[in-house]
């Protein structure tokens, strides 16, 4: 019994030399269709995470479902990401190749986005069946409503994921408090 409980609790903790964080389809055309409070919410802390990941010096990867479709990712998030072009996919996982790649190897990954019931689950349970454990930032996971995006969510932890919230994962990568990194998470979560 302890060694499950163990197993458990090692599987909770986030380390900053084996995460990514990815961004799943924060698109304009999707976020027009998304309730207005829940969207700021989204875009609020899905910038928290890419500057706490920058801060901590995690890889940030973005993904585009059919932008042609979709339309590009949200301006909000595409000046977060600076340079870092997202990787476009026809997938509802975004667990492809170019984004596998982009990992290095990581075998922790940080998840937001939309759809929670459609892409961000279909991802989670890609991840995890590659032995990579998805942390599902449910503060930062939306759907078109609120049915979906609970059923998303149930979705994803059945299929491996640890769920949590973009402040407990950065709060959880740093560490302690007193460095450079605290300052700029404590920022970036405000």
């Amino acid at each position: 019994m302890s060694d499950r409980v163990g197993e458990g609790a090692s599987r909770l903790k986030l380390e900053r030399e084996k995460a990514a964080l990815l961004v799943i389809d924060v698109q304009e055309r999707l976020c027009a269709v998304m309730d207005r409070d829940l969207l700021d919410r989204l875009m609020n802390r899905t910038v928290a995470a890419i500057r706490g990941a920058r801060a901590l010096g995690i890889p940030v990867i973005a993904t585009e479902q059919y932008p042609r479709g979709l339309g590009p990712t949200s301006g909000l998030v595409k000046v977060e990401l600076k340079d870092e072009k997202p990787v476009e996919k026809i997938e509802f996982s975004a667990a492809v190749d170019e984004v596998m790649r982009r990992l290095w190897g990581r075998t922790q990954v940080v998840v937001t986005g939309m759809e929670t019931h459609v892409c961000v689950f279909q991802t989670v349970r890609d991840l995890a069946g590659r032995g990579v454990q998805p942390y599902l930032c449910v503060d930062a996971a939306l759907s078109r409503t609120e049915e979906d995006r609970r059923v998303g969510i149930d979705l994803c932890k059945e299929a491996g994921a640890v769920i949590t919230t973009v402040e407990a994962a950065l709060f959880d990568l740093l560490g302690k408090a007193g460095t450079p990194e605290f300052k700029a998470i404590s920022n970036a979560v405000r």
